[in-house]
């Protein structure tokens, strides 16, 4: 009797927190919705799940803490069983993309230094991305919402002091991180945690490399993510640090990526923005936090995928 005494309270305790967890979400932004849902259909580099990759969920991943440095394999095989990598290489973006991940100190605390070959990296990608359909009509939603200058050259500065100007993750600390490095290749500190790290092309080569490690995906019961999801909330480790919950878009352009957050981040003013979309057939909360005038983090919270908030709304 005892037991199912407390079997009840906790089912009435685990009620109440999803509850709470849900009365907390933000109300869903449809304008932002509209926007981004236009970008998506116009992001004609989104690689297509089947046909250009393949990924395998397996397993739901357990808790652990921060700072652990063990986590139970719940995932044998890796996310990634296969990738279109002559897409990779072929379409200028991703192409020019690869070649930013290994720009970085994994490690905050050390110093970043940027050569003038890194730093035609940056703008030789930042032309590219500039000249796609996705991040134009990015640029033009930002016009007319007076948060960006129609002068391209004034925009694509502001873009260069989002994601790759540097600045100290501590405040008496070095130069160590900008938001590109963060939100697309990933840091850890202290030696025990993961930093950022939110998407999938670094998380593949990653993968490849035996570098990183996918534990298995984070999601409630009832929405058990499936291999034709946009968006993936997952455990792994990455040199042997864990991250306990990370987030990434799958398959998705990175002109897409930072055109999304780019609006995120210009369209508000606090230090930590958190709008609920509705991205395809996924309901997304997307996080962008700031560091000045750049950014700080970014990244997407899969809420509900395969159109299962459409029906529980009805």
């Amino acid at each position: 009797m005892a037991a199912m005494t407390r079997f009840c309270c906790f089912l009435a305790w685990l009620t109440v927190f999803y509850t709470e967890l849900d009365a907390a979400r933000p109300a869903l932004n449809q304008e932002l919705s509209n926007i981004f849902n236009e970008l998506w259909r116009m992001d004609v580099n989104r690689l297509t799940p089947g046909t250009d990759y393949t990924i395998s969920v397996q397993g739901k991943a357990g808790f652990i803490n921060q700072g652990s440095h063990n986590a139970r394999d719940h995932a044998s095989q890796p996310l990634f069983s296969n990738v279109n990598e002559n897409k990779l290489a072929t379409i200028t973006t991703y192409s020019r993309f690869m070649k930013l991940l290994d720009n970085y100190e994994r490690s905050t605390g050390v110093a970043e230094q940027v050569t003038t070959d890194e730093v035609t990296e940056n703008n030789l990608f930042l032309d590219t991305v500039l000249e796609t359909a996705v991040m134009k009509r990015a640029h033009q939603y930002l016009v007319s919402k007076g948060q960006s200058s129609s002068d391209l050259r004034q925009f694509r500065s502001q873009l260069y002091l989002i994601w790759f100007h540097l600045y100290r993750r501590e405040r008496n600390g070095v130069m160590d991180s900008s938001g590109f490095e963060h939100v697309f290749v990933g840091e850890t500190k202290s030696g025990n945690e993961v930093f950022g790290f939110h998407n999938w092309v670094q998380f593949y080569l990653q993968e490849k490399n035996r570098h990183l490690d996918y534990k298995g995906y984070k999601a409630r019961e009832q929405d058990i993510p499936d291999q034709d999801d946009h968006v993936l909330n997952l455990q792994f480790s990455w040199y042997g640090l864990v991250k306990p919950v990370g987030s990434a878009f799958i398959g998705s352009s990175p002109e897409f990526e930072m055109a999304l957050y780019t609006i995120v981040f210009l369209i508000n003013t606090e230090r930590s923005t958190h709008v609920m979309v509705n991205i395809d057939q996924c309901q997304i909360e997307l996080v962008v936090i700031r560091h000045g005038r750049s950014l700080s983090t970014a990244y997407p919270k899969l809420l509900s995928s395969n159109s299962r908030h459409f029906s529980s709304q009805g």
